[in-house]
């Protein structure tokens, strides 16, 4: 689809700040979280749109790209221009009532998704750089719009593991590469699958690690049962080692969303984290 609502997983993360300070019950900050979200969702719609635009070309040589409603001719430009268009003005609109701060760092994100689309796309290491800090820009609308501090821990985990799943998606694109011979984007002259596999592993493990930190911080042994808090690592290597297995054996991380979406394990081992976190922290 045209808005691409599948990708509105992403956007979850402007609800982390509520889970990991335990407010998450809190239902007036969750409701506020959840119009931030709806606009973040039509920003990133109409940041899609531009993208798609930009990239009909080499859509069309890509063996999955190519039936997006632009690259396959089912949506017109014109079309695509005006829903563009609205979806900025809504989300706009929406989170400017929820607050200005949160209005400029979503301005800030489609800014630099502009600046992404139209050329940072192309800069090898710059490219999937930016993706991650898009999520770190969902974190902190999250913190503002609901007034809930964000830790430090939280955005480091959050950038790494969004740079993870940035690696894999490109590691994909060089197969593709290798196994038609079109290059569905210009910026994998700057990758190869050794630096990638290296670049996925360091991450990977810097992420296991950092968690683990996390769980041991001083703000977190303050807390009621939060000692037993590093047991939910247990959820985060396995996770990890899930997607390393879709990635190098499967060879299928060229939509991490759809990943979460469609795979069973991912799934199940992300519920049994929450449902671990909650029942250590919340009950």
């Amino acid at each position: 689809m045209l808005m691409r609502p599948h990708q509105y997983v992403k956007n979850l993360f402007i609800f982390t700040p509520l889970f990991f300070d335990l407010q998450f019950t809190n239902t007036n900050l969750l409701m506020q979280a959840f119009v931030a979200f709806v606009a973040f969702s039509f920003a990133a719609s109409g940041i899609y749109i531009i993208n798609d635009y930009l990239d009909i070309e080499e859509d069309k040589k890509h063996p999955k790209k190519c039936k997006r409603p632009l690259a396959s001719g089912a949506v017109s430009v014109p079309v695509a221009k005006t829903v563009m268009v609205l979806l900025f003005f809504i989300a706009g609109g929406m989170i400017l009532a929820l607050s200005p701060e949160a209005g400029v760092i979503l301005l800030a994100y489609v800014l630099m998704n502009f600046a992404y689309s139209y050329r940072l796309k192309h800069i090898a290491i710059l490219d999937v750089t930016i993706i991650s800090i898009g999520f770190i820009l969902r974190l902190f609308v999250g913190s503002v719009v609901t007034g809930v501090t964000l830790s430090m821990w939280i955005v480091i985990m959050t950038f790494l593991l969004a740079l993870f799943m940035a690696l894999a998606k490109r590691r994909d694109d060089i197969l593709v590469f290798m196994d038609t011979g079109k290059r569905v984007r210009k910026v994998i002259d700057g990758y190869n699958l050794k630096f990638l596999d290296t670049a996925m592993a360091i991450m990977a493990a810097v992420v296991i690690v950092a968690y683990i930190l996390y769980t041991n911080s001083t703000a977190i042994a303050l807390r009621d049962n939060g000692e037993l808090l590093y047991l939910t690592s247990l959820f985060v290597i396995v996770g990890i080692l899930r997607y390393l297995q879709i990635t190098y054996v499967e060879e299928a991380s060229g939509s991490p969303t759809r990943i979460l979406i469609k795979d069973r394990f991912m799934q199940l081992d992300l519920l049994a984290w929450v449902a671990v976190f909650f029942w250590i922290l919340y009950l």
